[in-house]
């Protein structure tokens, strides 16, 4: 019985699952950090550009992909209740809606130029980030299409496939760009345009693969996926909407705080700024080992949760959080032990600005060890509360905390309290243990 599985087996089991995931999660990163080198190769101005494009992206983006992710834990719910016919139903609404969304917010792309004139920019800024948004837009329905294919396999435990299509989409990305970008073997040099047409691609591969995997493997064709696939399935729909959009909402609170911290950090220097952003992305990468055991424990959580066997499910929850402490613990201690040679990485140690960076990012890291207990564990919380498919009470715990508690306490910490760019990071991370205790206790609150 599953109620009676030993607490090794649920580390193991949530340990197949999530590495697999983390290693998606990175390389999903990579494909981000290869774009950002290849194009600063090319040069300043299409990297200026480029960025103003992809962040915009990336915003649009998060919203359409935490309806994306709902089908996750609801068909590994479905399948703990041997329900085949609604997991079918889950991820096919979870397309339709990835869709939708993605046609939907496409004149964004289009009008992007008027928009960023609107936001008092450049015109000739605006107009080469418009060139490059309309067509990165067009990778916004495919993008969100393989996320819910994604959350759909992996929540059938095939995560391995997921791993390895993500990988060999950084390869292909690398190889697209390098050829559109430079304008290598006769193709036409087109710049932060390449990169845009080279993340399309990849995405529409990625898209092909996994659908094809999906439809044609053997094992799953019993969900026969795409069967009738134009047929509409309204209350399915609803279900993925009104478990999705919570999830999307909480990823842009979120994302909004540290966008929120950068804008404050750069009103403090321009090496507290540039420290900050190395610091932030060390702790993305860290971040990227919580966010695929949290994936992990919410397909388990989900699974057990539809069978209806509780102490299962209170059992597993309790490993993945302890998995979680030890990965957390295992990073703030190379944070503290080696934060030099670490943010030396991201420097040119030759330039005369370099050394004001280190000294400040290495001061940054020490605070951004204890972002690993705070990160670490309201992120897990919030997979294990997706997996029992509560969200709107998680969304709401989330942005009073990011932003009702820790945009706040930066700025007293930071700007009243002179405490700077460290106290700054304090306050985020007061805000981040704000999220996770609150979402903690209401995940422990529902299962008891």
């Amino acid at each position: 019985m599953t109620a009676q599985m030993s607490n090794s087996t649920h580390a193991r089991e949530t340990l197949v699952l999530g590495l697999p995931l983390i290693g998606s999660h990175l390389a999903q990163m990579a494909l981000h950090v290869s774009d950002t080198v290849m194009v600063g190769w090319y040069g300043v101005v299409a990297l200026a550009d480029r960025e103003r494009g992809a962040s915009g992206m990336c915003v649009v983006l998060g919203g359409g992909r935490g309806i994306a992710k709902a089908v996750m834990p609801m068909v590994a719910a479905a399948l703990g209740r041997d329900d085949e016919t609604q997991v079918r139903r889950d991820t096919r609404m979870g397309i339709w809606l990835s869709i939708l969304y993605g046609i939907a917010v496409y004149p964004i792309f289009w009008w992007s130029g008027t928009i960023l004139l609107a936001l008092a920019q450049d015109p000739e800024v605006a107009a080469l980030a418009q060139d490059y948004m309309r067509i990165a837009g067009l990778g916004m329905v495919p993008a969100l299409v393989v996320t819910v294919l994604q959350s759909y396999l992996s929540a059938l435990h095939r995560t391995q496939v997921v791993l390895w299509v993500t990988l060999a989409a950084v390869a292909l990305n690398i190889g697209v760009n390098w050829v559109l970008i430079f304008g290598n073997w006769g193709f036409p040099e087109m710049g932060a345009r390449g990169s845009a047409v080279a993340t399309v691609s990849v995405q529409v591969l990625s898209l092909v693969v996994l659908g094809i995997y999906a439809h044609l493997l053997p094992e799953l064709r019993r969900f026969h996926l795409f069967q009738r696939f134009w047929r509409p399935d309204w209350h399915a729909m609803g279900q993925v909407f009104r478990l999705g959009l919570p999830i999307g909402l909480t990823g842009l609170a979120e994302g909004g705080m540290f966008q929120a911290s950068a804008l404050m950090m750069g009103s403090i220097g321009t090496v507290q700024l540039a420290a900050h952003g190395i610091a932030l992305e060390v702790a993305a990468l860290t971040f990227m080992l919580h966010v695929g055991l949290s994936s992990a424990a919410t397909i388990r959580i989900a699974r057990f949760d539809g069978q209806g066997d509780r102490m299962a499910l209170r059992q597993a929850a309790k490993v993945a959080v302890v998995i979680s402490f030890g990965v957390a613990f295992a990073s703030v201690a190379l944070l503290l032990t080696a934060p030099e040679p670490i943010v030396a990485l991201f420097l040119d140690l030759s330039k005369p600005e370099s050394a004001a960076i280190l000294a400040y990012g290495t001061v940054l890291l020490g605070v951004a060890a204890l972002f690993q207990l705070a990160d670490g564990m309201q992120v897990m919380a919030l997979g294990l509360l997706r997996g029992v498919q509560d969200t709107r009470v998680p969304l709401i715990l989330a942005a009073v905390s990011y932003w009702v508690v820790g945009i706040p306490c930066s700025y007293v910490l930071a700007f009243q309290l002179g405490y700077g760019g460290v106290g700054l990071w304090l306050g985020l991370v007061i805000g981040l243990f704000c999220a996770a205790g609150s979402l903690m206790w209401r995940f422990w609150r529902l299962v008891r």
